[in-house]
């Protein structure tokens, strides 16, 4: 069983940071917005709270959290002010904001050999998502279906596009990803029934891959494109498929919608 996981928190937060005047938001969570660092957008509590307090409800007990040069304040919160308690939480810095398949190489050299889960910082991921990825030491993906996506999280069907389309086998299997497949992709088809949202079990193999991954087209080093490359090189990733919502945290606008879907939660990490 995997009990490790890293939060990807090194980004810009381009979009966060960007204004948006249909979202009604508080001083704080406009503070939090144009800092970038989407993890400490204020819920009741920092949003990464949340995420800590999930992950150690499905077994983690060792969080390696990537974060940036300037994210200072992230540290200072979490190791100060509010320590968390039913995890280990340590931090790495990501030099330079190159992609998530540098930060997997750059957390990697922390945690060495094992196997460790890798997701986003400014997603909300059910608890069954970790806990069933984590059951086995392999690599691994969870499959998010799409139409419950739409229909009982945060995300419209559009925004689809900017996230990674599944091609699993029917025995349990990533056989490929489209990154971002983009405005000609059809949304509807049988083919955009599986959706990825960065949620990986990461093994030695995947993290040679990070370290071989070219460039992608937006001048970033991706995960997606590093996974993809093992694949094509033989390596297995199974595909734990989820038919469950994911809330995600990356513009302003989507602020008072999280707030509201976690308005009853009480993160304990």
């Amino acid at each position: 069983m995997i009990r490790s996981a890293v939060i990807m928190a090194g980004g810009l937060g381009t979009r966060m940071r960007r204004t948006d005047d249909t979202a009604t938001l508080e001083a704080s969570q406009v503070a939090a917005a144009e800092s970038g660092v989407k993890g400490m957008i204020p819920i009741k509590r920092p949003f990464l709270e949340y995420v800590l307090s999930a992950l150690a409800d499905a077994g983690i007990v060792d969080v390696l959290l990537v974060i940036g040069p300037d994210h200072d304040a992230v540290r200072q919160y979490f190791t100060r002010e509010a320590p968390p308690t039913r995890v280990r939480l340590r931090f790495v810095v990501q030099p330079a904001p190159i992609g998530t398949a540098n930060a997997v190489t750059v957390a990697a050299a922390v945690l060495g050999d094992a196997p460790f889960l890798v997701l986003n910082a400014d997603n909300y991921y059910p608890v069954a998502a970790f806990r069933e990825l984590a059951t086995e030491d392999s690599a691994g993906v969870v499959a998010f279906d799409r139409e419950v996506l739409v229909r009982d999280g945060n995300i419209d069907a559009e925004r689809v596009r900017a996230y990674a389309v599944l091609d699993l086998s029917r025995d349990g299997m990533l056989c490929g990803i489209l990154e971002k497949p983009g405005d000609a992709f059809d949304l509807t088809s049988d083919a955009a029934k599986w959706v990825g949202m960065n949620l990986w079990a990461v093994t030695p193999a995947i993290v040679e891959a990070c370290h071989r991954v070219p460039v992608s087209a937006r001048g970033e080093f991706e995960l997606p494109e590093a996974v993809a490359l093992a694949l094509r090189e033989g390596v297995p990733v199974r595909a734990v498929r989820l038919s469950a919502p994911v809330l995600d945290l990356s513009r302003r606008s989507d602020i008072a919608g999280v707030v509201d879907r976690l308005s009853s939660v009480d993160p304990r990490p």
